[in-house]
């Protein structure tokens, strides 16, 4: 680093810590010296995904540093880890390039890959993570259709279309007024308020950046005065206290990033509580035969305008008592009921059906239009598009969970979901086209689908774990070609290759190449199986973490991998079968050589250092790939 830059670095830290001394400013980079921190800190430096998107989901700062003054970002560019790096950035982490923490991780990344990863990451994408719903929400204002506002305010000279839900959400005196009056249709702003000072506190409510100098260009001094009196008015009516603050203009692009964050933050907030308080506490459960009979007014005191259900998988229960009727569950099936119950082979005597159950949950399509899927659907000639006396119900194909998921993400941008429905979340997501969604699901699928060991762990160079698996990686694979997702793919091929012991000789594993195969329209002799090829892509760079520290690696990359390889065995005196016969040495006289435990490879032959074993077993999966590859007929 130059003298000059090192001075301007230095000079931009000083001037930011007197800025956090005075109280102007908040530290982007706290001192974390919990042992939290410290741990997720250790797994940044270790590049352990699994582990980071835990704690990151748990609610860790990924932009504190620690002690050392070092901050996740730094210790992962540092160590050359990309994947983690990306998952720091995807969930907010800074990097900025006119900040001492934002140049100092530039300035230490490993290699160009890496910098110009941190470089696309910078103000516009890291800074404000929740941009996409304040972009979506501030659009409801003038989008044009399909129509979703649901109020009319009446200002001296000018008429606004708003929603009832974002104005009870954002501002305590309309959450009380219309409360009070859910059917309010209009609201009459006083004479004494200008219609500009309302424009403007409604482009706060939405979330909008307000310009104050767009506001009062071309007014003279009486205009301007008379405005900010009406936004002060205002804001005191609509008990909105930081109104008259915040839009106040800041010309200092890190005091105004910092306002700008905190009103998102805690915009995102007031909205994610009326979502909890409102639709997913009033969601309705009933019998599926019976879903058809529900009636929801359109002048209801969340004011919802559309119904999502999604069915329960049908499940059995136990009764107390053989001729006990299902009571509380609704049912109209008669008692005989349980009589079928008793002629059934595959239920005990105490046993009965349970009726299917849906959830509806009510919903607003403004927030829906999101979703592409409900954007199509709500401004074509549809039926749900159609106005009809009682809220129209739209089916969709998914559990219960999943769908308070998907809800969840579209009113409030969050989605922290578990592993165990991320598959789900995966194809739903596929289906509404919500892009963002998906990925998060193929992340969290790619990060905690290792089995309940860490990835350091359970990717360890001999592929053994003892660890229970927790995914189908099949199932991952064919999802990743479903929903054309190519990091589930990369992912799913460096998981098996990290284990293809445990796979290679199995039927579903032959089952998943020849589908791999069938995937290329028009096959040709001299087209590749991909999912082989990235197989032996990460085979190969599993065996090269054992080998980096020998000079193999350098060997590997002038002559090819199996050149090296051979060669290698050579050095060590492990010799192929004819060779061993050739010079008399029997399988009698090396076991005699070990004592009991010696080191052995997959086909159980023993092997003289572990570095031996590891080039022997290399050798051995290379060449049992291209015997599964002969007996499938495929040339790849």
């Amino acid at each position: 680093m130059d003298t000059k830059k090192k001075f301007e670095i230095e000079r931009a830290l000083a001037t930011e810590n007197q800025a956090i001394s005075s109280g102007k400013l908040k530290e982007d980079n706290p001192l974390d010296t919990t042992e939290t921190f410290r741990q997720f800190c250790e797994a940044c430096r270790r590049g352990d995904l699994k582990v980071c998107q835990e704690m990151i989901q748990a609610g860790v700062n990924v932009n504190a540093r620690d002690r050392h003054d070092y901050t996740p970002l730094i210790l992962a560019s540092l160590c050359g880890h990309y994947e983690v790096i990306q998952l720091l950035l995807e969930n907010g982490a800074l990097c900025e390039r006119d900040t001492f923490q934002g140049e100092r991780c530039l300035y230490n990344a490993l290699n160009d890959r890496i910098r110009n990863l941190l470089l696309s990451y910078d103000y516009a994408k890291s800074s404000n993570p929740l941009q996409p719903l304040a972009a979506h929400i501030t659009s409801l204002l003038t989008r044009p259709e399909p129509q979703t506002a649901d109020l009319t305010i009446e200002a001296y000279d000018q008429t606004f279309h708003v929603h009832k839900f974002v104005l009870a959400a954002r501002s305590p005196y309309f959450a009380k007024k219309l409360c009070a009056a859910p059917n309010t249709a209009t609201w009459t702003l006083p004479q004494s308020i200008p219609s500009v000072s309302l424009g403007v506190a409604l482009q706060y409510l939405y979330f909008s950046e307000v310009s104050m100098r767009r506001v009062m260009h071309g007014l003279n001094d009486e205009e301007e005065a008379q405005i900010l009196r009406g936004i002060d008015k205002i804001g005191r009516q609509l008990e909105m206290d930081r109104l008259f603050e915040d839009i106040t203009e800041v010309s200092d692009r890190r005091l105004l990033r910092q306002k700008r964050a905190e009103e998102l933050a805690r915009g995102r907030n007031q909205l994610e509580a009326w979502f909890q308080d409102n639709v997913l506490r009033n969601k309705v459960e009933v019998e599926t035969a019976k879903v058809d009979n529900l009636k929801w007014d359109r002048d209801n005191s969340i004011y919802a305008d559309i119904l999502l259900r999604a069915d329960e998988v049908e499940e059995d229960y136990e009764s107390d008592d053989i001729n006990a009727s299902p009571g509380h569950s609704e049912s109209s099936t008669p008692p005989a009921h349980n009589i079928l119950g008793l002629l059934s082979k595959s239920r005990s005597p105490s046993r009965s059906r349970q009726p299917r159950r849906s959830i509806v949950y009510p919903a607003h399509k403004a927030m829906l239009l999101r979703s592409e899927y409900f954007s199509t659907m709500l401004t074509s000639p549809f039926r749900e598009a159609q106005q009809t006396p009682y809220l129209q119900i739209v089916t969709l194909d998914c559990s219960p969970k999943v769908l308070e998921t998907i809800l969840t993400f579209l009113y409030t941008e969050r989605s922290d979901f578990d592993l165990d429905v991320a598959i789900d979340v995966l194809f739903t997501a596929d289906q509404l086209f919500i892009e963002k969604l998906k990925q998060r699901a193929a992340l969290i699928i790619s990060t905690l689908g290792n089995g309940n060991s860490s990835t350091v762990e359970s990717e360890n160079p001999r592929g053994e774990t003892d660890t229970e698996e927790v995914i189908d990686i099949y199932e991952v694979i064919r999802a990743g070609w479903d929903t054309r997702v190519q990091r589930l793919e990369e992912f799913g091929a460096r998981y098996i290759a990290y284990r293809l012991e445990r796979y290679i000789d199995t039927p579903e594993f032959a089952e998943i190449v020849q589908e791999s195969a069938r995937r290329v329209k028009a096959r040709q002799e001299t087209d590749t199986v991909e999912l082989v090829d990235d197989i032996r892509y990460y085979l190969s760079d599993r065996f090269r973490l054992r080998f980096e520290d020998s000079g193999l690696d350098e060997m590997m990359e002038q002559r090819g991998d199996a050149d090296a390889i051979a060669e290698a065995m050579e050095a060590l005196g492990v010799k192929d079968e004819d060779e061993e016969k050739k010079s008399g040495l029997l399988e009698t006289e090396i076991e005699e050589q070990f004592a009991v435990g010696a080191i052995r490879t997959l086909d159980g032959e023993v092997a003289g250092d572990e570095f031996a074993q590891d080039a022997m077993n290399y050798q051995i999966l290379l060449a049992k790939i291209d015997q599964l590859l002969e007996n499938l007929d495929l040339d790849a």
